[in-house]
């Protein structure tokens, strides 16, 4: 009997240590599907889904194009910038300048891939800005920003929550939408 016992609790153990690292890896693969996409910190990546259309949409537009010649670009650092954002109800866009108003980067949520109803939300508006960003910050330095928002949209908060997550030091934030001293009459109410 005492023999059957010990084999019966090494048959026991046995099992939970073949169960123990498959809980693990349950585990492991739960939490890098909850991390896989994190405004926080700039080493993270587009989601893949996001990538895969915008090198769609650049390989469209190399078709398009006619072979020119290029003069050479003289690579100049822009430390200091100014964010613009513009947030309507049906869409959110994003344009980064130098302090004079030359565009350094600029996105779309279109041009992202959202599609209807989807590029005015604050996902988009959050995809977009890394996507301007990371494009400002390799190809000329950018560092800080003075944001200028305009539009009710909702993708607003959310765009300058991102440029602060990825890496811009924001110094000003300016709401420049316009608004009417009563001037033409505004559209009847929807019924909704």
């Amino acid at each position: 009997m005492p023999e059957e016992v010990k084999e019966e609790l090494k048959d026991a153990a046995a099992s939970e240590t073949v169960a123990a690292p498959v809980a693990e890896t349950a585990d492991a693969s739960e939490e890098k599907e909850g991390a896989e996409f994190s405004f926080d910190s700039t080493d993270e990546e587009l989601p893949a889904e996001i990538k895969d259309k915008l090198e769609k949409n650049k390989a469209a537009r190399a078709k398009k194009k006619l072979v020119k010649k290029k003069k050479k670009k003289v690579a100049r650092i822009v430390k200091s910038g100014r964010a613009y954002i513009q947030a309507t109800y049906n869409n959110t866009m994003m344009t980064l300048t130098d302090p004079n108003g030359d565009v350094i980067s600029w996105a779309s949520a279109g041009l992202a891939g959202f599609k209807g109803a989807k590029k005015a939300t604050p996902y988009a508006a959050q995809i977009i800005t890394k996507i301007a960003t990371q494009k400002a910050r390799e190809e000329y330095g950018l560092e800080e920003v003075s944001v200028f928002v305009s539009g009710v949209g909702t993708g607003r908060e959310a765009a300058i929550r991102a440029l602060n997550a990825n890496g811009l030091n924001i110094t000003s934030i300016k709401d420049i939408t316009p608004v009417p001293h009563n001037g033409c009459r505004p559209k009847k109410p929807r019924r909704v």
